[in-house]
């Protein structure tokens, strides 16, 4: 039986602090701004805010995490396994009328949480805690059910004279909360919000409207909904032993007998239907293991597992153990491993690209480069593989064909900014100053920097380089952004 990961509560304190000097920067924002005046709405369930601002304050304090936290993982796998997940719960919610973004934070706490306007984060810890892809799904169902019953926003709605960047400080400070309560209080307060400090917490009723409407939506999604109930219990069990240390997850999300026996009692009352852990979920899980520690810790850890057949599946296992060997720089053994996690699963994308790195370490990148290429003819769309073969490109110096590979990309997914930042980076290197400028700013803005956007039009406008056509979409461009820039500017100061 697997146990549950002990949280590790010095790296959660170092993730608040760094939460709280980004609050605290917010704050100083604050005090120039007018304050804006939010429309009451009565009490539909509470007050709300309009589903623009909440939207809003989601994107900012999502890029204030993304420029800012050194312990947001940008892992494309990662990333996108989880949000496969997410995508299953919407997708079987109703309710949820707005864009979803699930995202993982490098932090071993057993923890997620959900801000305004659909953005889902994620610890690591809570990935390796999760036993069943259930349990998983169970975590992130509530966490949507809190965006889509509009929690956060619902409390902050009621405060009636707060501008946009006060509202983003405290969200931000709502984060700081999950490890050091003590620094989020420093940090509303200093954003001028200490007056709703104590009405910021996941109210009973929130948290029981959560499982509630969670628990639909897991079901809907095809997981077992057993899941959602045996993850909770858990957590409580892990209550006793970790005594004041509890886990993160229970300090920010109030947890009662009631509610565990609640879920319990949907579950039996719930036609059951097995659902088996995804491939996905097992490797996902053997990544982020086997970047823990030393590289010679990681190889012991999945060697002993292999050698004492201690595994829910042995391809998941296996890849792990490659992955370690990677890290370690043996490159002999872990493709022989990768070998024998062909021989158990067949070519997955996850293990194609790890085969890729394997390749590219051991000094053989026209070899990556191959591998990536039959991934993609077998899982064309499959982001983390674009991304590396791009990236196997640039390696080789082949940025012709690696502008042509990003040619239609970015038309599929016009909001990736990874995509355009691999496509400024080409343009670079062939001498394309202006492509390279326009390429960049369409980064910038996809990460929510409008001056360094609009800066970047500019040098675009000066590169000397451009022809008619490619002068008139960077002028009109930057005319777009100066107008939205200017919006935001007006809705900071509430004019």
């Amino acid at each position: 039986m697997r146990r549950v990961r002990e949280p590790n509560p010095e790296s959660g304190i170092i993730l608040s602090m760094r939460i709280h000097a980004v609050c605290l920067g917010l704050a100083l924002l604050v005090a120039q701004a007018q304050a804006q005046t939010l429309p009451e709405l009565g009490d539909t369930s509470g007050a709300l805010l309009p589903p623009y601002l909440e939207r809003k304050i989601g994107e900012q304090a999502m890029r204030e995490i993304r420029l800012r936290e050194p312990s947001f993982l940008d892992d494309p796998e990662l990333t996108e396994y989880v949000n496969e997940i997410g995508r299953r719960i919407v997708a079987a919610s109703p309710e949820a009328r707005q864009d979803f973004e699930f995202f993982m934070v490098r932090d071993n706490t057993i923890n997620a949480f959900a801000m305004p306007g659909g953005f889902v984060g994620v610890h690591t810890g809570l990935l390796l805690a999760a036993q069943t892809e259930s349990e998983l799904a169970g975590v992130l169902a509530h966490e949507v059910a809190h965006v889509t019953q509009h929690h956060i926003a619902r409390l902050l709605g009621k405060q009636e004279q707060m501008s946009v960047p006060t509202l983003v400080a405290v969200v931000l400070g709502i984060l700081a909360a999950r490890s050091r309560p003590d620094l989020a209080q420093a940090v509303i307060a200093g954003a001028g919000a200490s007056s709703i400090q104590s009405q910021l917490n996941y109210t009973r009723d929130f948290e029981r409207e959560a499982d509630r409407i969670g628990f639909q939506f897991l079901q809907q999604a095809g997981f077992d909904v057993g899941g959602m109930g045996s993850f909770f219990e858990r957590m409580q069990k892990a209550t006793r032993l970790y005594e004041n240390n509890a886990p993160a997850y229970l300090r920010t999300h109030p947890l009662t007998s009631e509610r565990i026996a609640d879920m319990q009692n949907r579950a039996q009352m719930a036609v059951y239907k097995q659902a088996p852990d995804s491939i996905e979920f097992h490797l996902a899980r053997a990544k982020l293991r086997a970047e823990q520690g030393l590289p010679r810790e990681a190889v012991a850890h999945f060697d002993e597992l292999v050698r004492e057949h201690r595994y829910a599946e042995e391809a998941g296992a296996r890849y792990g153990l490659a992955s370690a060997l990677a890290r370690a720089r043996d490159f002999s053994r872990a493709a022989s491993e990768i070998e024998t996690v062909h021989k158990l699963l067949g070519t997955h994308p996850m293990v194609e690209l790890l085969m890729a790195r394997v390749r590219l370490g051991a000094g053989d990148p026209a070899g990556a480069r191959d591998v990536l290429r039959a991934a993609l003819a077998r899982a064309p769309n499959y982001r983390p593989l674009h991304y590396a073969y791009v990236d196997a490109l640039q390696g080789m110096g082949q940025h012709q064909a690696a502008l042509a590979w990003l040619a239609d990309l970015v038309k599929s997914y016009p909001r990736d900014a990874r995509m355009y930042n691999l496509q400024a980076k080409s343009y670079a290197a062939s001498g394309k100053r202006l492509l390279h400028h326009q390429a960049l700013a369409e980064t910038y803005v996809l990460q929510g920097t409008l001056p360094a956007a609009i800066e970047q039009l500019q040098f675009a406008q000066k590169s000397g380089d451009g022809d008619f056509y490619q002068l008139s979409a960077v002028e009109a461009r930057l005319r777009d952004l100066r107008s939205l820039q200017a919006e935001e500017k007006k809705t900071a100061k509430g004019n």
